[in-house]
């Protein structure tokens, strides 16, 4: 007996020819941002804070799939406007290999996978109309993701992450009653002066965390409100993680060992603090979902 079609199933099978488009499109596109592709790989595996890149545009395609039925429900070709974004992103492109912009502090990386993130949102544009660009505003935002920090912006983003954890490690030693001083990013305890430097910033951790709030919000939150108090409290956390991360570690090499300052905890002990970071999450995503749902569910008729 043949299985009925369900409704994704039908929003896919009702757009054969643009999906075949905007899959060539996603393809032709790709050969031709070649070589800014490979280079945007090779960092994403050469730098930590950078990791996530390569699996941003199989995350935001995967959602785009998840949600087919309802970014599918509506479809229309837009060729003016999808043009005329793509034009802008091919613009932005050819500026940032014309030093239109800074050539140092990884500028013209970031400039030119921005412009590919645009002419990737234009070819959808353009296969699907406003409407599905609109239902799609999500995925298709998250591919911004995958565009590098530069430099510049990324050293103020760490410094943060510095101070705020060199703050909460501070605060973490005088609540345990353990005598501690402070000068910048230098903490001194007895027996040890420890510096939070920036490879210590759990910068890596820090993203990982903000992209799964991101995603949690998104597929199991519908308040605005409540997405963006998730998402919040998860940047908030990823200082608060790390700053117990610092003193635990440093409590560790205290009363236990010394060389929890340098031992495998230390150089791998991030997913620890971040599982840790979660557990303290998870009672208020937990709590909000369940609102949601609450909020969501009809009222009783009336008798």
């Amino acid at each position: 007996m043949a299985v009925p079609p369900t409704t994704a199933t039908r929003a896919l099978a009702a757009n054969p020819k643009n999906h075949a488009i905007f899959a060539a499109f996603i393809a032709i596109s790709s050969l031709a941002f070649y070589k800014t592709l490979a280079a945007l790989v090779r960092y994403s595996l050469s730098d930590g804070s950078s990791s996530h890149i390569v699996l941003i545009p199989f995350i935001a395609f995967f959602l785009l799939y998840m949600e087919r039925q309802r970014v599918f429900a509506i479809t229309r070709t837009s060729a003016g406007p999808g043009a005329s974004v793509m034009l802008a992103g091919i613009l932005c492109y050819w500026l940032a290999n014309r030093n239109f912009f800074p050539s140092e502090g990884n500028w013209p990386l970031s400039l030119e996978t921005l412009s590919i993130v645009v002419v990737w949102a234009s070819g959808f544009l353009l296969c699907y109309g406003l409407t599905a660009l609109r239902a799609a505003a999500f995925p298709l935002l998250f591919l911004l993701l995958m565009v590098p920090l530069p430099e510049t912006i990324l050293d103020r983003v760490i410094y943060a992450l510095q101070a705020g954890s060199t703050e909460v490690s501070y605060w973490i030693f005088r609540a345990v009653g353990t005598p501690v001083s402070r000068d910048g990013f230098l903490l001194t305890v007895p027996g040890v002066t420890i510096e939070v430097a920036k490879e210590c910033s759990s910068i890596r951790s820090s993203i990982a965390l903000f992209i799964t709030c991101l995603l949690a919000a998104h597929l199991y939150l519908r308040t605005t409100w409540k997405k963006l108090v998730l998402v919040v409290l998860g940047m908030l956390l990823s200082v608060v993680k790390n700053g117990i991360r610092i003193a635990t570690l440093t409590l560790l090499s205290i009363h236990v060992d010394p060389d929890f300052l340098t031992g495998r905890l230390h150089r791998q002990g991030g997913f620890v603090f971040f599982l840790v970071a979660l557990a303290i999450l998870a009672p208020v995503f937990f709590g909000m979902e369940k609102s949601d749902k609450r909020s969501a569910s009809p009222a009783p008729p009336a008798v």
